[in-house]
């Protein structure tokens, strides 16, 4: 069952492939994450809530749980949105030991963890 040529799989496709490779944490390892008060601790929140890289965090997760098949629209444009971000974060990487820091902390709310 193909798009017919539309490009829409092909897009579906690349989309898919850049957010597997992005997110580079499994779903219990950014749940396990997403509990911590570190990841709590960082990234913008929309009136004072939850920040929107944790809220992502969480969509992440389920996003990783389901089949590819399953994916609707919406996912897929999470998926870019979530690519878009660890690509333009991983260009402001602090210099030296990242392992501590609030740029990794908000990395890992998106599912990239950068010292893995």
């Amino acid at each position: 069952m193909s798009a017919g040529g539309s490009g829409g799989e092909e897009q579906r496709d690349d989309t898919y492939k850049e957010f597997t490779e992005a997110v580079n944490m499994t779903p219990r390892a950014l749940k396990d994450w997403l509990d911590t008060d570190d990841s709590k601790s960082v990234g913008q929140s929309d009136g004072g809530g939850e920040s929107v890289g944790h809220a992502s965090g969480r969509r992440i997760v389920e996003l990783l749980e389901k089949k590819k098949a399953d994916l609707t629209d919406s996912d897929i444009a999470h998926m870019r949105k979530v690519v878009g971000y660890v690509h333009r974060h991983m260009k402001q990487r602090p210099s030296g030991d990242v392992t501590e820091t609030r740029w990794r902390y908000s990395l890992m709310n998106w599912g990239h963890d950068p010292v893995a």
